[in-house]
């Protein structure tokens, strides 16, 4: 896909991969996703601290059904950022703007699909669940409020791709430090201030991400991005829109797959009762920390791989790759190492409810694992995103669910630990799968035209 609608006017660029360039790419990344987890653990600690298991296990199972629902379509995020990459790369960069135009068009769709759909959606989603009927209470209340940030959500999605895949990381830390802090504030304020619970966390939410997007725009046309003086013929090329469609369906199946994994995780804590559903939702934050800093060289990943497909340098290609992967392994490695050994504070710090600590302390290990063990994973999610090797991706990881599930029903007798070594083989089932194909996939990408 990516030298089939090149500009023929457009100068490749030179691409740049070194151990500097990929870690300075990294760490904007690296720090904007901090912030993620962060807010999920001021959404915990907040609502952790009102003493009530049920409150944190609602905010859980809200935000494990908000990552299904929006992450569902981050596939927009990655395929913008792969196709923005790619252009860049080529040197065409009026196809920058063309693809940010119509993901957006497509973020509006999607988003107000959701909201328009979001009473069957949450039906469905919270008999699936099983929570308990004050769990599931509480997470109704989170779920009616922040439905209405999808079309924002969704947009911001687009908007942040079109930054990553111009190599602009520090830009994709404005933005994603700007939306975060401004939520975290929010929640502090709507939920500790005003005491509105699960529904001003929510609420705090909805807010930061349409403050987001006003931002984003801001951002774009200050690098002097017009995605809304795209010429109609231009936004709606049958090709091109069928191809960013096709991509983008791909890393939607992709993606479900990845969150049907952890929606089961969740779902099966939550049959095991309250306490031990809480102890997975405070390792849970665990998981998302050590993700989230090897997230920052999969980012990195996708900008050097797309861009050195696109300028047609497969030295490059390949150097990237490895590159991110020695990173990566490092990270990971570092990520679990502290796990271990300041895990016991962080989970006192976010619960004080002594069962719920207890039950967290005796799982402490299996969370500690999960950067090291994903390591590969993450890299060569960058690798294919930058590539836009959607296909193979979607492929690749319903293989890796299927492998979960078989290892979660064989383990169940086990509980709780069955279900995180269940985790634990599903991310390394993704990596190894991924790094076995990617020679045959590399040696065909850069083989000559015809």
């Amino acid at each position: 896909m990516s030298g089939a609608f090149a500009d023929p006017a457009a100068a490749p660029r030179r691409i740049e991969a070194t151990h500097r360039r990929i870690v300075l790419l990294a760490l904007p990344m690296m720090l904007s996703h901090v912030t993620t987890p962060l807010l999920g653990l001021v959404d915990a600690t907040v609502i952790g601290r009102l003493g009530e298991a049920h409150l944190l296990g609602a905010v859980a199972i809200g935000g494990v059904i908000f990552d299904f629902l929006f992450w569902s379509f981050a596939a927009l995020r990655m395929g913008t950022a792969g196709l923005t990459a790619q252009a860049y790369g080529r040197g065409d960069d009026r196809e920058i703007d063309r693809v940010l135009a119509r993901a957006l068009v497509i973020a509006a769709l999607a988003g107000a699909a959701l909201v328009l759909l979001q009473w069957p959606i949450g039906l469905a989603a919270f008999t699936l669940v099983g929570a308990s009927s004050a769990v599931s209470e509480a997470a109704w209340a989170y779920y009616d409020v922040r439905i209405w940030s999808a079309p924002f959500a969704f947009a911001n999605y687009a908007i942040l791709g079109s930054v990553i895949g111009r190599g602009r990381t520090d830009l994709g830390l404005l933005l994603q430090v700007s939306i975060n802090v401004v939520n975290i504030a929010l929640t502090l304020v709507l939920v500790a201030g005003l005491g509105l619970g699960v529904r001003g966390a929510a609420l705090g939410t909805l807010l930061a991400e349409a403050a987001g997007v006003g931002l984003g725009l801001v951002v774009l046309a200050r690098l002097g991005s017009r995605p809304f003086a795209v010429p109609r013929v231009d936004l709606l090329e049958r090709e091109k829109l069928l191809a960013m469609l096709g991509l983008n369906a791909d890393i939607v199946v992709r993606t479900v797959a990845l969150l049907l994994a952890f929606g089961v995780f969740t779902a099966y804590g939550a049959r095991q009762g309250d306490v031990t559903l809480a102890a997975n939702a405070v390792l849970y934050n665990m998981f998302l920390i050590g993700g989230y800093f090897l997230d920052g060289f999969a980012t990195a990943t996708e900008q050097l791989c797309g861009q050195a497909l696109g300028s047609r340098d497969a030295r490059g290609f390949r150097r990237a790759t490895g590159l991110a992967l020695f990173w990566c392994l490092v990270f990971g490695a570092g990520s679990s190492l502290l796990f271990l050994a300041f895990g016991n504070s962080f989970i006192d710090l976010i619960s004080t409810n002594a069962e719920v600590r207890a039950a967290a302390r005796d799982f402490l290990v299996f969370a500690a694992l999960t950067p090291v063990v994903g390591a590969a994973a993450f890299t060569f999610d960058g690798v294919y995103i930058g590539a836009t090797w959607g296909r193979a991706m979607r492929n690749l990881m319903l293989v890796a669910f299927a492998v979960f599930l078989a290892t979660f029903l064989a383990l169940m007798p086990l509980g709780n630990a069955g279900l995180w070594t269940a985790l634990l083989v599903f991310l390394a089932v993704r990596g190894i799968s991924q790094g076995l194909l990617f020679p045959r996939l590399a040696r065909a990408a850069f083989a000559p035209a015809g």
